[in-house]
């Protein structure tokens, strides 16, 4: 573990675990905003296009690098209450160089003005949209973090169900798996995770819910049927309160008989990926989900 990574885990924890900092919704989505005047700049030859997706605003995001035979489907995390294209831009651009493909990002709509299915819903006619707009399934991927991550499952789940062809992969980064919070690490990991309170998950996922049962499964994508799964790669921070969202998931998608690859990364933050422009150990993890995205899309490529 690098110097800069310890060093942005007290960052972190000084700023993301200060008693009553960021308790509500209000207070995240200031945060979110707040933060998009940080966000650095896209590097020359990124081109950026705000779209409407029927009413879903979205925002593609291509590189020099990136195919236009291939395509990306980025849901972004922000426990379904805040987080926005603006503050991803930083990240998109870096997923679409590394996975050579442009990368279509949503604000789907959030909790609690629109609580669960509206995620889903929005995640599924914008992965519909992409196959509407020329879009090869075998040539698209579907990459989330955190609630973003769950929604990735859950997105899956919903077109395998409508017959719908479903992407070459998914990447889940710390996803949120279970609103049932029944995840030992919620608690085991409740001091050592530098950026997650486990209390706040458990408020955000009432939001979200507002009375829905969390073992539903499109909500909480852990508890469905993951069988005929697409090859899955999942990153984790090895002290997240979320781990075993994550742990639990890969085992029951391998126990599916998919192909789902578990990597637990020593100390790292939750999405982590987000420090890029600081943590080397960020761009180890986006070059790793590229060569995956990549290989998916060869294999598919070669009908193998």
């Amino acid at each position: 573990m690098s110097l800069r990574a310890e060093l942005v885990r007290l960052g972190v924890r000084w700023m993301m675990k200060r008693r009553g900092r960021y308790n509500t919704v209000e207070q995240m989505r200031r945060h979110c905003v707040a933060a998009e005047m940080w966000i650095p700049q896209s590097p020359a030859g990124t081109v950026t296009k705000v779209l409407d997706l029927g009413g879903i605003k979205a925002e593609r995001v291509s590189t020099l690098m990136s195919r236009r035979d291939r395509n990306v489907l980025y849901l972004h995390g922000g426990g379904y209450t805040s987080g926005s294209f603006g503050c991803y831009r930083h990240l998109t651009w870096r997923v679409a160089a590394a996975t050579r493909a442009p990368v279509l990002i949503v604000d789907y709509r959030l909790a609690p003005e629109h609580p669960f299915p509206a995620a889903v819903e929005d995640a599924v006619s914008a992965y519909r949209w992409l196959l509407a707009d020329g879009a090869d399934p075998r040539q698209l991927a579907i990459v989330g973090d955190s609630a973003g991550g769950g929604l990735a499952f859950a997105t899956v789940l919903k077109l395998r169900d409508e017959g719908v062809a479903l992407p070459a992969a998914i990447v889940a980064v710390s996803p949120w798996t279970d609103l049932a919070l029944t995840g030992e690490s919620l608690r085991r990991h409740a001091r050592s995770d530098p950026m997650m309170n486990s209390e706040n998950i458990a408020t955000l996922a009432l939001c979200y819910l507002a009375g829905a049962d969390p073992r539903t499964p499109f909500a909480s994508p852990f508890y469905g049927d993951l069988t005929a799964f697409p090859s899955t790669l999942i990153q984790v921070g090895s002290d997240e309160v979320l781990l075993d969202d994550a742990v639990r998931m890969a085992d029951k998608l391998r126990a599916g008989g998919n192909h789902a690859e578990l990597e637990i990364w020593p100390r790292m933050p939750h999405v982590w990926h987000l420090f890029a422009p600081l943590l080397p150990e960020a761009h180890k993890a986006i070059k790793r989900i590229g060569t995956f995205v990549r290989d998916r899309f060869d294999a598919s490529a070669s009908g193998s």
